[in-house]
C-alpha cells in the first residue's frame, strides 16, 4: 500500500488560486501542538510564501493525492560568504594583505510539511528531493535548512535520509516587548543610517561574516527593513555631524555597533497557545500594573496569546572594548521602536560563540539557546576553490542570519 502511494503523489509548483486554502489546511492540522504543552503557531496572512518571497529567487512545492494537498516545501536561493581569502594590492606586498570574502551559491529550504495521516509514506522525501533538483539547476552548491535540536523526526529525515550534516547551531534570543519605554543610556548616541551608508559600512567590515548576503543593497532598501542604526560614545558623532562610512570608518571612535531591523509583523504573525488560565492571567496582572505604574518599570508579560507580531534585529557588528554596551542601547532603542509599532516580541539569532550576545537582553523561557541548522553539498563536480568543503568547515565568531528567511 505504501508503495502504490508513493505512485500516486504528484509534486508540482504551487498555484497560489488553486492551492492557497488547500495548503492553509494542512498548515493548521500540523501546527496542532502537544497535549498540555505550549505551542508557537504561525499565520502567513494569507500568502504562504511570504516567507521565501524577498529572497532573490525562490519556489514552492505541494504535494497531492488526487485532489488533496499532502504537503508542501518551500525553498529560496541567494549568494553568500562561505568563508575568507587574503587579498594583497601589489605582487609581495604583505602590508596590504587583507581578508576578502568568498561568495558561493547556497540554497535554503523551509516550512517543510506533510499531513499527519499521510506521513511515512516517504512524501517529505520526495519534496526533498524535487527541491533539490531546482536548487541544482539554478546553480546552487549547498542546500541548509534550519530546525529545533529536538525536533527528532525533521533532523532524523535530514540527516538519515537526505545527506545533510549538522552544521551550525545558533541561538534564537527573544525579548518580550514591555508597556514601558527601555531605557537608553544616555552616554550612547544613536545614529539613523542611509540604506546606502549602512551598505558601505557593512560591506567593509562585516562582508567576511559567514552568510553575509552578497545582495545586502538588496535587504537594506527592501520595504520591510525599518533601517540601520548606529550607536556610539555621546559626544563622539551626532546626526548632524555625521561624516558619511568613509570618514567615519578612516577615524572611528573607540567603541561602536550597529544593527538593522526588519519588521515581521507586515509578513506573518505568530500566536502561543496551550497555556492555563492561570498563566493567562498572571501575565493580564503584570500588564495591568505595567501600564498603570510605568515608573516601576515592571518586567510585564506581553499578550502572546493572541496573534502578534514581532521585529527581528539582524546584522549586529560592532567593534571596541564597550561594543557590548553599545549593543545594549541599541536593543534598548531597538525595544522602543517595536513598542511604538505594535510589536510584542524583538528577536534576534546569533551565533553561540558571539561576543555581542551579552549585550542583547532576552527571556530564555522565549528563547532557544540551540537551533540547529543542516547543511548538505549537492554536487562533486565543483572545486574546493579557497575554503576547501563548507559542510567541513569550523564555525566562526559570528554568522549574519538573513531577516528575508526569517
Amino acid at each position: 500500500m505504501g508503495e502504490e502511494l508513493k505512485t500516486m503523489v504528484v509534486v508540482r509548483v504551487f498555484d497560489p488560486n488553486r492551492d492557497r486554502e488547500r495548503v492553509e489546511a494542512v498548515e493548521r492540522i500540523c501546527e496542532v501542538g502537544p497535549s498540555g504543552k505550549l505551542s508557537l503557531f504561525t499565520d502567513m496572512l494569507g500568502d504562504p510564501i511570504c516567507r521565501v518571497r524577498h529572497s532573490p529567487a525562490f519556489l514552492m512545492l505541494v504535494a497531492e493525492i488526487g485532489e488533496e494537498v499532502v504537503g508542501m516545501i518551500r525553498g529560496c536561493i541567494k549568494t553568500v560568504t562561505c568563508g575568507k581569502r587574503v587579498s594583497r594590492n601589489g605582487k609581495h606586498n604583505a602590508n596590504n594583505a587583507k581578508h576578502v570574502p568568498v561568495y558561493t551559491k547556497v540554497a535554503y529550504i523551509l516550512g517543510l510539511r506533510v499531513s499527519p495521516n499521510q506521513r511515512r509514506m516517504g512524501i517529505g522525501l520526495k519534496l526533498v528531493h524535487r527541491i533539490e533538483e531546482w536548487f541544482r539547476d539554478n546553480g546552487a552548491e549547498y542546500s541548509y535548512m534550519a530546525t529545533e535540536n529536538d525536533n527528532l523526526a525533521s533532523v532524523k529525515l535530514f540527516t538519515d535520509k537526505c545527506g545533510y550534516s549538522k552544521f551550525r547551531t545558533p541561538s534564537m534570543l527573544v525579548n518580550p516587548v514591555f508597556a514601558h519605554r527601555a531605557r537608553v543610556s544616555p552616554k550612547v548616541t544613536i545614529i539613523s543610517l542611509s540604506p546606502s551608508d549602512a551598505e558601505a559600512i557593512y560591506r567593509r567590515r562585516f562582508a567576511t561574516t559567514e552568510f553575509f548576503p552578497r545582495d545586502i543593497d538588496s535587504v537594506l532598501k527592501n520595504k520591510l527593513s525599518l533601517g540601520t542604526f548606529l550607536a556610539v560614545p555621546g559626544g563622539s558623532y551626532r546626526a548632524e555631524t555625521w561624516p558619511g562610512p568613509d570618514l567615519f570608518l578612516s577615524d572611528p571612535p573607540k567603541s561602536w555597533a550597529l544593527v538593522s531591523v526588519w519588521n515581521s509583523k507586515e509578513v506573518f504573525t505568530l500566536e502561543v497557545r496551550g497555556a492555563s488560565r492561570v498563566k493567562r492571567t498572571l501575565a493580564k496582572t503584570t500588564r495591568v500594573v505595567d501600564r498603570a505604574l510605568p515608573w516601576l518599570r515592571v518586567p510585564s508579560i506581553p499578550d502572546l496569546f493572541r496573534p502578534f507580531g514581532f521585529h527581528f534585529m539582524y546584522g549586529l557588528g560592532g567593534e571596541g572594548p564597550d561594543a557590548v554596551k553599545m549593543v545594549k542601547a541599541l536593543c534598548g532603542f531597538a525595544h522602543n521602536l517595536a513598542m511604538e509599532k505594535g510589536c510584542r516580541v524583538v528577536a534576534t539569532e546569533v551565533s553561540p560563540n558571539e561576543p555581542l550576545r551579552f549585550g542583547i537582553p532576552h527571556w530564555k523561557m522565549l528563547s532557544c539557546d540551540e537551533d540547529l541548522w543542516c547543511m548538505k553539498r549537492l554536487g562533486e563536480d565543483y572545486s574546493d576553490g579557497s575554503v576547501g568543503d563548507w559542510t567541513k568547515s569550523q564555525p566562526g565568531m559570528s554568522i549574519f542570519v538573513d531577516p528575508r528567511e526569517v
